[in-house]
């Protein structure tokens, strides 16, 4: 399969996509087409398991791979994530959670990270290329843990990551700084997240000359990356197949999901199950208080005109969706003179506005809300207290935007599927706040305390972070980030 470029002017094969990461314009690159899943095929896929899965919607997209190998391939990189790597919990009748954090860094961002690395060395071996590659990484969290665990003394990969200095959690910074592997690097940054991925994006398209220079070829790991989102797609098809395989609704019918929406690639990928054929009924896009998506969808307007707020929720610090650009082509028709103009109005005067039959269209499979500091505790209080179950302050957030849905459609009974994207231990000190209204300054003595209320197994690789030296303790300004890039390299 082909893919092209949101902006145009570009199309290249899936392997290529993989090791470009971005398109020299800026855009992102997009399958050409999309290929079907029929129902027939979903039934096959009922008795098979999780590994199976992903390799059978990778296929779809990627050209040139072994599927039996890639199956393989799958089952080593999720072996230690546990019986399940995306497991389905039931918490009420119509009401589900997707666990997506049962990996090694615990968020939901190892799931197709873990396989992203194989799919790279196939890209490269495919093109011919012979040069060191260096993945850059911008996060808030997340990503950025779960790439560097992945290619951690991969051989002929470099990975450097840049993360807002003051937007991850404690815990988050922690597992970031002390990192191992010879071949990784991290740096702290005097800004946001919005900051470090448009840095990144920017020395891709910019520096990418310069690098190769020095037999350097860029790519990422950042879902702007088509090999980040494929493996994303398959939880999605995995979490409907469950539901029928459970016995909880009947091949066909239709569902919701309810996605905590930062970059959006999360969202997109939901997005792609549905246009690949899965009964998606609608998305529910979940923001925090940083709720630019969430009046997008309800206005058409993108603006960004506002002051970025530090929250709890720090996956969806962000003010720029960039995968949302990927939508933004969709709904124009494809139109990527159309989208290029629209994503340069972004960067310029920092808004654009869509025409108001593109907003029906999108409204028709999306619809988006969020959730205050006060209400997604709520929100995650009231879930424990009723039901036992503890969440993440991401997936709080979600929760909150899931429950004012069936507040305002009281005759609703689609099924309903909220994503989980971390380990509550990644956020000890506000979830205990969450559960139990104790504030505590400690992170370590947060997670006794949420050991001791919830009754949640601790992580061994939580515990060990306690003893752990900080090996990166850099921080710069966004402006320095190329020439950080240029020292790692050398």
């Amino acid at each position: 399969m082909n893919f092209v470029s949101t902006r145009g002017g570009e199309k290249v094969t899936a392997a290529q996509a993989i090791l470009k990461g971005l398109a020299e314009n800026g855009g992102l690159f997009v399958p050409e087409k999309f290929p079907e899943v029929s129902l027939g095929e979903l039934e096959a896929m009922l008795e098979t398991s999780y590994s199976d899965r992903t390799a059978k919607i990778l296929m779809k997209y990627l050209d040139g791979l072994d599927e039996e190998e890639l199956i393989k391939e799958c089952e080593k990189v999720y072996a230690d994530f546990g019986e399940d790597p995306a497991p389905l919990v039931r918490l009420d009748d119509g009401i589900y959670m997707l666990e997506l954090w049962h990996g090694p860094t615990l968020g939901y961002q190892d799931i197709p990270l873990a396989i992203f690395p194989y799919l790279l060395k196939k890209s490269a071996e495919t093109c011919g290329v012979k040069e060191q590659i260096l993945i850059l990484v911008a996060t808030s969290g997340d990503t950025g843990k779960a790439a560097l665990e992945s290619f951690k003394d991969v051989e002929g990969v470099k990975v450097l990551v840049f993360y807002p200095a003051e937007g991850v959690s404690k815990m988050q910074k922690l597992q970031l700084t002390v990192q191992d592997g010879d071949n990784l690097n991290v740096v702290a940054v005097r800004g946001s997240f919005d900051d470090c991925q448009s840095a990144v994006k920017d020395i891709l398209v910019n520096g990418a000359a310069e690098l190769k220079k020095q037999g350097v070829i860029l790519s990422t790991a950042n879902s702007i990356n088509f090999g980040r989102i494929a493996p994303q797609i398959a939880y999605y098809f995995s979490a409907y197949l469950d539901l029928v395989s459970g016995g909880q609704i009947e091949m066909g019918e239709e569902i919701d999901f309810t996605v905590p929406a930062g970059n959006f690639g999360n969202v997109i990928a939901a997005y792609y199950a549905k246009r690949m054929g899965l009964p998606i009924r609608r998305i529910h896009c979940a923001s925090n208080f940083n709720n630019t998506l969430a009046d997008f969808l309800s206005t058409g307007v993108y603006d960004i005109h506002r002051e970025l707020v530090k929250t709890t929720s720090p996956s969806m610090d962000m003010l720029i969706a960039y995968d949302i650009e990927r939508l933004i082509f969709e709904i124009s028709g494809r139109d990527a003179a159309l989208t290029a103009e629209r994503m340069k109005s972004l960067k310029d005067d920092l808004k654009y506005e869509i025409t108001p039959s593109e907003l029906a269209e999108i409204q028709k499979t999306f619809d988006g809300g969020f959730a205050s500091e006060e209400t997604s505790v709520e929100a995650m209080y009231d879930v424990f207290i009723d039901v036992g179950y503890t969440m993440d302050t991401n997936t709080g957030c979600a929760m909150k935007v899931a429950q004012d849905w069936f507040e305002k459609n009281k005759k609703d009974e689609t099924n309903m599927v909220i994503v989980s994207t971390a380990n509550p231990y990644k956020f000890p000190q506000d979830v205990l706040y969450a559960v139990t209204g104790n504030d505590v300054k400690d992170s370590f003595k947060g997670v006794k305390r949420l050991h001791a209320a919830t009754a949640m197994k601790v992580p061994k690789c939580i515990s060990a972070l306690r003893d752990m030296p900080a090996r990166f303790t850099k921080t710069v300004d966004p402006k320095k980030l190329f020439a950080e890039v240029l020292e790692f390299v050398k």
